[in-house]
Parts: C-alpha cells; structure tokens; sequence
C-alpha cells in the first residue's frame, strides 16, 4: 500500500467497508411476502367499504379523478417509459 496515493488507497479501503457479496444478507423473502398479502387484504377492505358509502354520481366522478391520476403518476414514474 505504500505506492498508492491517497485516492487509490480510499478507493481501496471503501471497499473493505462494505463487506464482501458472500456475507451481505438481503431481506427476507418470507417478510415481504407476510408484508404484501396483509397489504392487498387491507386494500380490498378500504376499497371496499369506499365504494359501498359512494352516493352521488359527482363522488364517482372525483374516484375517478383520482385512479386515471395515480395511473397517470406510474406511467410518468415508470422506469420503462421510453425517454422524450
């Protein structure tokens, strides 16, 4: 190490801090998968108790509103939409 520079020896060093592919551990698989199917079970029972208090055609309309704007905020956040 005595050769390097400064930087080289950062560079070096920076790697070592982060630890080796072998010893990093992702998340659990199993936690994400509790996580998403007690999400979709929320989402099914607040959409569903929305829908049935809705009384007046104008509530439709701002539900509406709403799901063509969320749609339309995923295709301008997608990461595969094509660059301008």
């Amino acid at each position: 190490m005595s050769n390097m520079t400064e930087n080289q020896r950062a560079q070096f060093e920076r790697a070592t801090y982060a630890g080796s592919g072998e010893r990093i551990r992702r998340g659990s698989e199993r936690g994400a998968g509790i996580y998403s199917v007690i999400a979709v079970v929320v989402a099914v029972l607040l959409s569903y108790v929305a829908l049935s208090t809705i009384e007046g055609w104008w509530q439709w309309l701002v539900l509406a509103a709403i799901i063509f704007t969320v749609i339309g905020f995923m295709i301008a956040i997608s990461p595969n939409r094509r660059g301008m």
